[in-house]
Formats: C-alpha cells, structure tokens, sequence
C-alpha cells in the first residue's frame, strides 16, 4: 500500500487473472494503488538506500525484529533498505502488532511500473544491516526464522508472484535460499532456515527478502513478521517467550473516529465507547497469566484508566481478545474551534519474560478536530462504482451532528487509477434525506458544489479539500453528504480510499440506477465533511511548488513537444482528447520531446506527473 499513479483494471482481465477480486453488479473493491504514508517527507526517503559492499558497521547476534513501532519505514539501525511498508493495518491476524508489507510500490510510494500491466519482476527488498558472524561456523546451528502471510487484507498474489530469501556470501553475492509461490490468505506461518554454508560466516553477512510481483497488481501483497537470526538453535526452536498486543487499541468514539470536540461535549455518553478490547498473543508454548491495564491522559490531566492491572490467562500459542471498562474521571473544557488529543496508553506486565518489551506498550491517539470520519486515515484497498448509461452515479454518507453546526466543504481519499482520473469530474451532494433510506420518500438536497477534479496530494493529512462556496449551517441530527459523477462517464468511478479494517458501511449508500442502496462492502469509505471552525481547501498550487511548475511548448505544435521542469528524474505524462480519453503515454525527462505527429488536430490535455504527484492539466493545440 503505497503512493502511486495506478494502472486502469479491466473487469474481464480481473475476473480471469485475478478470482480473488470481490465483484458484484454495481459495487467494486479494488486495490488502493497508492500510499502516501510511506514518503511523508522523511529525508530517508529522497533515494534509496541500497546494501553496500562496503561497511564498517556490522551487528552482533542474536537479531531480532518485530516491526514494532510508528514509523512507515524500516528501523535504519537494522535496514539497510526502505522499499518496504511498515504498518498495522495491512495483516491478518499478526504475530504482534506491526508487519513489513511487500507490494508492487517502490520507496517513494509509487508503482515500478506506471504504465504497463503486463510484466512481472522483481519488487520489493528488505535487507538487514551486516551482522558479523565471522566468529560462528556451521557447527554453531545459525538459524534464521520468520513469519510470513500472503494477501492479508490486500488482494492475494497469484502462483507467478513469489516471496524470496537470499543470503549475501564472502564475495559479496546473494545466493537464493528459499522462496514461496503467491496463495490466497493464509494465517502467518513460520519458515526455519539454518545457514549450512561456510561462505555464509563472515563478518559482512546479510540477508534479504524480495518479492517477484505482477505490475497489474499492486496491492497484491506479503506480511512478514517476528524475524529473529541467532545461534544454537535447532528445527524445533520455533518458539520466542513474548506476549504482545498483536493490534492497535480501539479508538474512544463508538462510532465515528473523529469529530468536533464542541459534538462531543454535547452527549459524550452516547458518542464514547464503554468497553475497551484488544488483541493480545502469548507466543510462548505455555499457559500464562499476562496482566494489562491502560491510561487516558489529556495533556497533563489523567482522564482516565484502569485503577490497577487486571490479569487474564492465556494457553500457549493463544491470541485472545481482552475488554475491560472504559473509566472516565471527567472531560474537561477546550477553547472552542481547537483540536483536542486524547492519548490512551495500554500496558502488558509479565515478569516470566525477558524477550522485547517494545510490543508491550501501545497508544492510540483520540483527536478531536474540525471534521466527522468512520474511517483510520488509512486505506487498504479501493471502493468504486459501475457507472449506469442511464443516470448519474451517486454514493452518500450518513453522519449526525449533536447540536447546529456549519458543513464548510468535504475532505476525500482518492484511490489512484489509469487512465489518470483527472479528467472524470464530480460534484459533491448534501443531503437533509435521501429517498428510501430511514422512510424519506424522496432526496432532499440542500446544497451541490459546481464540477470538481479529483486530487491526490494533500501535505497534511493526505486526503484533499474541497470547500463549498457557501457554508450550509445544518440542524441537529441526521444529513448525508457524498458524490456524484454524470451517467456514462467512464466503465467505472472514482476510486474513493477504502478503510477495510474500520465498519462505516452501515453508514454508506450508493445510487447507479435511480435507486438508492445499502453499501455491501464491509468497510468505510474515505469522505469527511468538515464542520465548524473556518477551514481551507487544498489547491492544485499546493501540489507542485514553483520549483517543480512545468511547461510543455510549443503551443500550438505540429509533429514534437517538449516538456520543461525543475529536477533530472524521469516523470510521467499523458495526452488526453477532450472526451477525457487518453491517446498517449509515457515517461520523459526534462527538455526530451514527444513525438505527436500522428495525433489528429485538436485540442488535448497534457498532464505530467513528477514524483507521483499529478499536475494541473495544460491545453496544447495540435496543428
């Protein structure tokens, strides 16, 4: 799951390729095909760090990792690479909470092929720092272990994909050790390999995984969990004493994940959660007593918690959810329009253990903020729409409001797709009804927004901005807001960010023939509406700065073109005729023409797109 352009999939060549995509007459889910998460600005992330021949720093055994953490990039003090993406989302069932996810996105987020579909290779790596095992031989039982999981909550690799091992000798080469073909999902299961050549003991050695991918999908992807390399170890050592929370903690809203924190203070007893659950594992072969307990804090102030540890047994090997009762001291007061974070702090105690503590500890962050979401922030796959020749395509979410308030515009999480979405408007709906749904005989709207542009590229919480030209001030209650897109406008929609790991579809419905429906897809679509305070729309001048504006000349053109922008790296383009039909495609580097002399004359949009971030769109006239 990283930031991408995406690769437009046919439904014939996804049926026949790909069994596993869910399909259903009107409603589809598709892969994400970007994540934003993985190249937020981070310096790490400016080029890839490759394995160096050369290095004067190599770890001592035993190693050991857990992905436990809150970076979406590798630990640098292990990693030597940053392909793949560390998450807690993405896994089925995990080991503990954390996993290395393997896709088809490269370090910056984007696909390793933009265009073509139709190829497999080599994708992701991740490769240890060099560990020094000069003092250790084969007689020293060198074991490497690990967890892996195919498909997760992603779509599942097919038999052409693969997941590798490779083993780097004294003379530098990595050797191919193991290796696993594409399943359906799995739960994760652990692989022994012991290290019986003597090349392999020196003091430089490492070890990477890569996964082979098909391009045409994207999200297709491996977990991979709970590595641990060390000697002494035999076939039989596949157990490691930990007990560890295996997810993240549940948010403090019942239903919503954020809202105004003026919303709340209205009703707090009917917006916060009463029971607080947790998944935790004990990876040991025995029975254990773990005890667990959590702290709420507003700042300074001690909102809540548990007065002391609560215990409960776990048989070895077991994962099991534990609940205890949310108490709550009281909620205090904030200055209205102001973000509010409640930070819950959960805590695991087992004295029988001495193996990582890091996994004991986990934190959720409660924010309060000017806007309504069901979803995490954070989307595994894809939600779109068959589009009917008949009549406009439609999806709307039900929120409520506590009290009066003002809806200032939507928030949305694009899914990225080819051909580029630039050139499929939408307008946004507000609704006080909708016809058929809680015994409204028809739609009420309230407010449309003129013809918008989807956008991929928001700095600050990677979803973009649309504000309405005139705030709506709306009752206390039920309203529905969400999208529209014309009849026949394309095979399919928008792709809209799908949260599979939250249940907002409850709250969702879609309209292709007239009618509108209950979302069948179990998970939350990525739109909310911003309410209250004052807020600003991201703009398409937000996405590129002047360092990175182009041009493409000359205007009007008869055979060639040339692109012109800041930067030596290769970025992608495409012509599309004014039906929004892309007629041409590629990749180019400043100052390197295009050949259009075969174009027919006519006006066309030029798009260009560098570092995966997609550019206002420029008119050319073809002579």
């Amino acid at each position: 799951m990283k930031l991408t352009i995406a690769v437009k999939y046919i439904i014939s060549i996804f049926i026949a390729v790909f069994p596993a995509v869910i399909v259903s007459a009107q409603e589809e889910i598709g892969p994400i095909m970007w994540n934003p998460f993985v190249n937020n600005g981070s310096d790490l992330l400016t080029t890839p760090r490759k394995a160096s021949k050369k290095t004067t720093i190599s770890l001592p055994l035993p190693f050991f990792e857990d992905f436990t953490g809150n970076s979406p990039v590798p630990d640098s003090a292990k990693w030597v690479d940053f392909m793949v993406y560390i998450n807690n989302t993405m896994a089925v069932s995990p080991i503990s909470r954390g996993v290395a996810t393997f896709d088809d996105l490269d370090y910056r987020g984007l696909p390793y092929d933009s265009f073509s579909n139709s190829v497999v290779k080599y994708a992701d790596s991740l490769t240890s720092m060099p560990i020094n095992l000069s003092a250790d031989s084969v007689g020293d039982s060198v074991y490497l272990s690990f967890f892996y999981q195919p498909q997760g909550n992603g779509f599942y690799p097919t038999v052409g994909d693969s997941l590798m091992l490779f083993f780097k000798n004294k003379f530098g080469d990595f050797i191919k050790v193991w290796s696993v073909q594409g399943s359906a999902l799995t739960p994760f299961q652990q692989v022994m390999i012991p290290l019986t050549d003597s090349l392999d003991f020196h003091e430089g050695f490492q070890f990477r995984f890569i996964n082979i991918a098909s391009l045409a999908w994207a999200d297709a992807v491996w977990n991979l969990d709970y590595i641990k390399l060390d000697r002494n170890r035999t076939m039989a050592d596949t157990v490691i004493a930990d007990i560890a929370f295996t997810s993240d903690p549940p948010f403090l809203l019942n239903d919503y994940t954020s809202m105004p924190y003026s919303q709340f203070k209205v009703n707090p007893t009917a917006e916060i959660v009463t029971m607080l659950t947790d998944s935790i594992r004990n990876d040991s072969s025995a029975g254990h007593n773990v005890n667990y307990n959590y702290r709420i804090n507003d700042g300074g102030f001690t909102l809540g918690g548990s007065a002391g540890f609560n215990t409960t047994f776990l048989a070895g090997h077991q994962t099991a959810e534990v609940t205890e009762p949310l108490i709550v001291f009281g909620y205090p007061n904030h200055p209205a329009n102001t973000p509010v974070i409640y930070e819950a702090r959960y805590y695991l105690q087992n004295s029988a253990f001495t193996g990582p503590t890091e996994n004991d500890t986990v934190v959720r962050k409660q924010v309060f903020d000017n806007y309504l979401a069901y979803d995490d922030g954070t989307a595994e796959k894809s939600y779109y729409l068959h589009l009917a020749t008949s009549a406009p395509g439609k999806i709307a979410i039900e929120y409520h409001l506590n009290k009066p308030d003002t809806i200032r515009g939507m928030s949305i999480y694009f899914g990225r797709q080819v051909p580029f979405a630039n050139r499929k408007p939408f307008i946004i709906n507000l609704y006080a009804a909708i016809g058929g749904i809680n015994g409204a005989p028809a739609d009420n709207l309230i407010y449309s927004t003129d013809q918008l542009l989807p956008a991929y590229a928001d700095e600050v919480n990677h979803f973009w901005t649309y504000i309405f030209d005139v705030p709506q001030v709306l009752p206390a209650g039920t309203f529905y807001v969400g999208t529209s897109q014309t009849a026949n406008d394309g095979s399919d929609s928008l792709y809209y960010g799908f949260d599979v790991n939250r249940v907002g579809s409850n709250h969702a419905f879609y309209n292709v023939e007239g009618i509108w429906k209950p979302v069948q897809k179990s998970g939350a679509i990525m739109m909310r509406p911003i309410i209250g305070k004052q807020a600003s729309g991201s703009y398409t001048n937000n996405i590129l700065s002047p360092s990175s504006s182009w041009q493409v000349m000359p205007n009007p053109a008869t055979d060639m073109i040339k692109f012109q922008f800041a930067g030596d790296q290769l970025s992608d383009y495409n012509l599309s005729d004014c039906q929004g039909h892309i007629v041409m495609q590629g990749t180019v580097a400043s100052g390197r023409s295009v050949n259009i002399a075969h174009l027919a004359p006519g006006v066309y949009f030029v798009n260009l797109s560098i570092n995966g971030i997609e550019s206002q769109p420029q008119k050319i006239v073809k002579m």
